[in-house]
């Protein structure tokens, strides 16, 4: 049977629940162990699909095509694992299902209530998320005291009981606010928050103690005590250089120990020695390089989380940090791309949905192709590349999207009727198709192009596998016309135009895919790789 470990989080929200589950779940794998983990998300959206980024932040795709909450990434990255649809559910969901059997007669005319129906809902998705696992981390988003939350709380109180688990531990990340003019570390708050679970009855065995300060010893006795825990475990995590030394610092404070005792884990002895490594050159690395990224969220950085983690993993295993340089894209449009990208060694232009921002990734596609600077285009970024290439080379006058131009005389991107979805399904997209749920998600299969980038960039692998998140395509239509002109397709799944270069530009990659989503600290992804090495090259 699966033994689970809840993190809950208390006094205010962002305190780092998605890194402490993280990096619990990263000791326990490098200690040997099969973990599973799962993010429960407390608002009523059914995914975040739909959600705007500057909101929510990056919604991230699994391999099996879900649209996931960003900490999903983070356990992904983290644990070097493919988690599924299952590691993320959300209060929309549950009540949905709940509905929906309903309606189907499936509770046989019983008045459906919170208790049970609902809390067995969840209490179900977890077990489910928990199979094959030795151990399932969960994370419950929110704070305590959220009346969304409360439901969750009442199922893994209920799962303390539960004869078909082994064995639950309680971990509860709070913050230890530092009062400047009293020159006081204060411990009310999370007392008060360990007060509200008590309250609705679960008793966390571990304090995760979120400062910017570091907690005396006294201070930590006077928290154990208040709190009911031993002081062994109270663990300090403090600001860091980089989250990815976290696991390492809770390890040094043997964090693994009285989780261990408690669900019986034996011994556990984490080999942590290249990823110790790894850390030290992401702090301390040789080389430097300037990416410049142009995006159009970047009121919030976090619309680009994964992106922003993946050149952070290339740039540890080469030694290099990547400095980014952030790059509104309608500045460009305003000032040029000479002016905000001249000083960059490379360009990259992310992915995004609707028409604001788009002539100015144009520019910045124009500046890195002419100027033969190293470039990465994703998804949108590789569609922009073929618009820009249609109107500057081919000389084709008002070449565009579909998305940004229904009446365009040259759609280089347009709206494919029928396409095969992640399960081999046949799927129907229109202008009129409902946002949610119309996407081609999920992971495909790209076959790559003798002598390419690409190709190359994957160490000579013919098929690759990355994962997708848009709505339109590239327009095969005019593939003869590109591909007379120079630029190449090195890239197709099922006959959809996946990857294109330019020949004769010394490092020039469009991928239709988001290869992000598959890079982990451990294991980068192998475009991103390549470009951040290509970028390292620019003398």
């Amino acid at each position: 049977m699966t033994k689970y470990i809840f993190v809950t989080g208390g006094v205010l929200s962002s305190l780092g629940k998605g890194i402490t589950a993280a990096s619990v779940g990263t000791l326990l794998k490098h200690s040997g162990k099969k973990v599973g983990m799962l993010k429960i998300d407390p608002y009523i959206n059914v995914d975040p699909g739909t959600m705007s980024p500057l909101e929510h932040g990056e919604v991230f795709v699994t391999k099996d095509g879900a649209e996931t909450d960003l900490d999903i990434g983070n356990y992904e990255r983290f644990l070097d694992s493919s988690y599924l649809k299952s590691s993320n559910f959300t209060t929309g969901q549950v009540y949905s299902s709940v509905i929906e059997r309903e309606r189907a007669g499936g509770y046989l005319g019983q008045t459906i209530q919170v208790i049970p129906h609902i809390v067995g809902e969840i209490v179900k998705r977890i077990k489910l998320a928990g199979e094959g696992h030795d151990i399932l981390v969960v994370e419950l988003g929110g704070t305590v005291g959220d009346i969304e939350g409360l439901p969750f709380m009442e199922a893994i109180r209920q799962m303390k009981h539960d004869d078909e688990v082994e064995g639950t531990y309680f971990i509860h990340v709070t913050l230890i606010p530092y009062i400047k003019a009293a020159g006081e570390l204060k411990s009310k708050p999370t007392q008060h928050s360990v007060q509200e679970l008590r309250r609705i009855g679960i008793t966390p065995q571990m304090i995760i103690a979120r400062s910017e300060n570091a907690l005396p010893k006294t201070f930590k006795k006077k928290l154990a005590m208040s709190c009911d825990v031993h002081p062994d475990c109270v663990i300090e995590a403090l600001d860091a250089a980089t989250i990815y030394d976290i696991p390492v610092t809770f390890l040094r404070q043997h964090i693994l120990k009285p989780i261990s005792k408690e669900l019986d884990l034996g011994e556990l002895d984490p080999d942590m020695e290249e990823w110790d490594s790894l850390v030290k050159k992401i702090v301390q690395p040789k080389n430097k390089v300037v990416v410049g990224f142009v995006g159009k969220y970047l009121e919030l950085k976090e619309a680009y989380k994964s992106l922003t983690e993946s050149l952070i993993h290339s740039g540890a295993h080469l030694d290099t940090r990547v400095e980014i340089c952030w790059v509104d894209s309608e500045e460009i449009e305003e000032r040029g791309a000479e002016a905000l990208l001249g000083d960059c060694d490379s360009v990259l232009v992310a992915g995004g949905f609707g028409n604001r921002g788009v002539e100015g990734k144009i520019l910045a596609i124009e500046y890195a192709r002419v100027n033969k600077v190293p470039y990465l285009g994703i998804c949108l970024g590789m569609q922009l590349t073929l618009v820009e290439y249609a109107r500057n080379v081919l000389g084709l006058e008002g070449a565009n999207s579909i998305e940004f131009d229904e009446n365009t005389p040259h759609p280089m991107i347009y709206l494919i009727d029928n396409f095969l979805d992640q399960s081999g399904g046949m799927q129907l997209r229109t202008h009129t198709s409902p946002m949610g749920g119309t996407l081609r998600l999920g992971e495909y299969p790209c076959d790559t192009k003798e002598g390419s980038i690409i190709r190359e960039a994957y160490s000579g692998q013919k098929t690759i596998f990355e994962r997708h998140r848009h709505r339109y395509e590239a327009n095969p239509a005019y593939r003869e016309q590109l591909e007379k002109a120079g630029m190449i397709v090195t890239g197709e799944s099922n006959g959809l135009i996946e990857s294109v270069e330019i020949e004769g530009h010394p490092w020039f990659l469009g991928v239709q895919f988001h290869p992000e989503f598959t890079s982990r600290l451990q294991t980068p992804n192998p475009s991103i790789l390549a470009f951040v090495q290509a970028t390292l090259n620019v003398e």
